[in-house]
């Protein structure tokens, strides 16, 4: 299955790197306030892909690291848990003092 997935990896690559090749014409980006940027458009492209990826994982991060804090904490009852079942198997495993003995023997 790790051949397969390496396969297809390199096949995507040699079709992305094809379609960058063959998309270098010069492009003309235009925004707000008269400012445009030029260059070919595989690099537009890339450079917009690059800033999407970095913005949906700044929008992540709040989520991530309140999950590792939750984790963290439930991680850490677990362990006082498993310390207070420990104590209390300990102290039910250790034989209990003997009751006073009532001897019927001497009944009239």
């Amino acid at each position: 299955m790790r051949w397969f997935s390496r396969i297809i990896a390199f096949l995507l690559f040699i079709i992305f790197f094809g379609l960058a090749v063959k998309n270098t014409q010069e492009t003309t980006l235009y925004f707000f306030f008269g400012y445009a940027i030029r260059g070919p458009l595989v690099l537009l492209l890339l450079g917009f892909f690059a800033s999407g990826s970095i913005l949906s994982l700044l929008g992540i991060m709040p989520m991530i690291f309140r999950s590792r804090r939750e984790l963290t904490r439930k991680r850490k009852r677990i362990e006082a848990l498993e310390k207070e079942s420990e104590s209390h198997r300990q102290s039910n495993t250790a034989p209990s003092p003997p009751d006073a003995v009532n001897d019927n023997r001497n009944l009239p």
